[in-house]
C-alpha cells in the first residue's frame, strides 16, 4: 500500500535557519519570525467589544525548515516554486540510511535503482535540530550528486541544513 510521510517542521518563532558569512567574517543568521500582527485586545474595539480575533504575522526565508528549492533558486531563467506541479514532488521514494556520519563528512552513493524516484538521505541529523551542531553537517559529495543526476532521480532530500557543503 502507498504511504505518505510528512517530513515538514512546524514553523515556530526563532526556529533554526541558515547562516551567511558577511564580507567582514561575521555571520548573519536567518530564521522564522512569528508574532501577533493584530491581537485579540487590539481587535475588540472594531466590534464594540462583542468579538475579537488575532491575525498572526509570519516572516521567513524560503530556506528555513523543510523546503523545496526550485531551479530558479540557482538559475534566474528557470522555473520558480509556483511553477512546480505537485505530481513532480509527490513521488515513489527511497530512503538511504547514512546515519553515523560526522559534521563535514562527504557522502557518496552508488548502486541503487533510483530512476524517477524521490531519494531521501537519512543522516539522523534531526537529533541536532535547534542546537549549534545543526550548522556543521554531513553532505552529499560532488560524485554523489553526479550519480543522482545520471540515475534520473526526480527529487533529493536530506535532513541537514543543506545538501552540499557550505564551507
Amino acid at each position: 500500500p502507498m504511504r505518505f510521510v510528512d517530513v515538514s517542521h512546524a514553523i515556530e518563532d526563532g526556529m533554526p535557519g541558515f547562516r551567511m558569512k558577511n564580507a567582514d567574517g561575521t555571520l548573519t543568521e536567518y530564521t522564522a519570525h512569528v508574532r501577533p500582527f493584530l491581537t485579540h485586545e487590539q481587535s475588540r474595539p472594531f466590534y464594540q467589544g462583542k468579538a475579537e480575533f488575532e491575525i498572526t504575522d509570519l516572516a521567513l526565508q524560503t530556506s528555513v525548515g523543510t523546503y523545496i528549492d526550485s531551479p530558479y533558486h540557482r538559475h534566474r531563467a528557470k522555473r520558480d516554486i509556483g511553477q512546480i506541479a505537485l505530481d513532480e514532488v509527490i513521488l515513489p521514494g527511497v530512503v538511504i540510511d547514512v546515519r553515523g556520519r560526522a559534521a563535514w563528512d562527504a557522502v557518496d552513493v552508488t548502486a541503487h535503482d533510483l530512476s524517477g524516484k524521490a531519494v531521501l538521505f537519512n543522516f539522523g541529523w534531526d537529533q541536532h535540530w535547534a542546537t549549534e551542531a545543526y550548522y556543521g553537517y554531513p553532505f552529499l559529495s560532488r560524485a554523489a550528486l553526479h550519480f543522482l543526476i545520471g540515475a534520473g532521480v526526480r527529487l533529493v532530500g536530506v535532513d541537514t541544513i543543506n545538501i552540499d557543503s557550505s564551507r
